[in-house]
């Protein structure tokens, strides 16, 4: 923020969090400054009451800027019956349950639910500086339950410390701050395009290379799977039972409780779905199961270069390989475990087979139940390979190794680049709402931009 002056007189706001404040603001409280009322849900076990063309806003649609669609609708009967006031098209919608501190500007007339405080235009201070100011300062007047997560509720949202200041002058922290922001979010956006572009390109180069392998000039031979196409002449097919140990996690009575669970260090590691990316384990959010728990398990006790594959839930076909940090984990009953005859494949190949292009669209061609999508061991057994002899695989899963790694490396920047872009944008907007920085003299340089082209410059 250096680049920014500061005001040229400040004083202690009494407010142990907030600290020092331009001399000129006051602190106030929400109720004296900012009006705000909530809304309702109607009977849900009425069906009638959710047909209908009144917007009515759940805390799930607080996601873009402005809102101007909903998830669900309400009848005129059920807004009538509640006594829902409407909450008028640029209101300020924040929500202080659940997603606690997400906010929208409603971009047309709307109801909202109980849990979603909407700001109203007879605010003291412009909406539009609300946007940014709400979320920082409420959220630091909520309790804190047993769990850790923080409690809001009307009294404690009506009694929350805000700042007064001119409404000019808020109003031009607000433009300043929704034009730094946008420049920002274009950033992160770009940053984010960019990691979808080295996904698929990752997908690719592994797709093309476990389908047609590294040789361009050699003989291929129609695999008479219409979506795989030609394979090198001398690949062979093999089903995974022919060339694996399969099985699945741990579940039914062995399955661990809450009670099982201990501390990182004395204990062994317990490896669900979202533990592992990229084809590693991520231990950052690892749980551990007791040696007692884990001796009475018989399943899922894990060998180095066991190769993980979800196979229930959302994020069924993600895999893993087992390194040596985690030799001897154990694994939920989301996962199954293919352990590979070393002497028939290579288990890189294997793991980059499985998920290329090719194998995912049969996995997911397959997959079925509700909500709990499935993806039986049956199925993976009968999972086909393509592939050479050993060398071969082994070459290529050499080259993929190579080629991955410096993909994963631009992925990694991408996204610290992000993680940057997000604590500057966070930063930025703490340090203009509580008067660190003094952006009274700020002028739009898109306006100055386009006066000079009206002027002809």
């Amino acid at each position: 923020m250096a680049k920014y002056q500061k005001y040229a007189e400040y004083k202690d706001s009494g407010v142990e969090w907030l600290g020092e404040i331009p001399d000129h603001w006051q602190v106030s409280k929400v109720k004296y400054l900012a009006p705000f009322q909530v809304g309702w849900t109607p009977p849900t076990k009425d069906d009638a009451n959710f047909i209908g063309e009144n917007l009515w806003v759940n805390i799930s649609d607080l996601k873009g800027k402005t809102i101007t669609s909903t998830s669900k609708q309400i009848s005129d009967k059920a807004a009538q019956e509640a006594s829902m006031d409407i909450t008028p098209k640029g209101s300020l919608m924040y929500s202080f349950k659940l997603s606690v501190g997400a906010v929208s500007f409603a971009g047309c007339d709307m109801y909202t639910n109980e849990a979603i405080a909407s700001f109203l235009d007879t605010s003291k201070l412009p909406l539009s500086f609300l946007y940014y100011v709400l979320p920082k300062f409420i959220i630091e007047n909520a309790s804190t339950n047993i769990y850790g997560a923080k409690i809001l509720n009307q009294e404690l949202i009506k009694n929350a410390s805000l700042l007064e200041l001119p409404f000019k002058e808020a109003q031009i922290i607000a433009n300043f701050l929704d034009h730094e922001t946008t420049k920002i979010d274009s950033l992160i956006e770009k940053q984010q395009q960019l990691i979808q572009l080295l996904k698929e390109k990752r997908q690719a180069v592994i797709s093309h290379a476990v389908t047609k392998g590294l040789n361009p000039d050699v003989p291929m031979k129609d695999s008479g799977v219409e979506w795989l196409g030609e394979v090198p002449e001398h690949w062979v097919r093999y089903a995974i039972k022919n060339l694996c140990y399969v099985n699945d996690g741990n579940h039914g009575e062995e399955y661990p409780t809450e009670a099982d669970f201990v501390e990182n260090g004395e204990g062994v590691p317990f490896i669900r779905a979202g533990d592992f990316e990229d084809f590693r384990v991520v231990s950052k959010n690892l749980r551990y199961i007791s040696h007692e728990k884990n001796n009475s398990m018989r399943k899922g006790r894990l060998q180095e270069n066991d190769i993980l594959f979800v196979n229930r839930g959302a994020t069924i076909g993600k895999l893993c390989i087992i390194d040596n940090a985690y030799a001897g984990s154990n694994l939920n009953s989301q996962i199954a475990y293919l352990r590979a005859d070393k002497t028939l494949v290579d288990y890189r190949y294997l793991t980059y087979f499985l998920s290329s292009l090719y194998t995912q669209t049969n996995i997911v061609s397959s997959i079925y139940g509700g909500a709990l999508p499935q993806y039986p061991i049956q199925n993976i057994i009968n999972l086909d390979v393509w592939s050479g002899g050993l060398e071969e695989q082994s070459m290529i899963a050499d080259y993929l190794d190579e080629q991955v790694q410096i993909i994963v490396y631009l992925i990694g920047k991408c996204e610290l680049a992000i993680k940057l872009l997000q604590e500057r944008r966070t930063a930025l907007i703490s340090a203009a709402v509580t008067g660190k920085i003094d952006v009274r003299n700020w002028q739009n340089p898109n306006n100055n931009n386009e006066a000079k082209t009206e002027l002809g410059a």
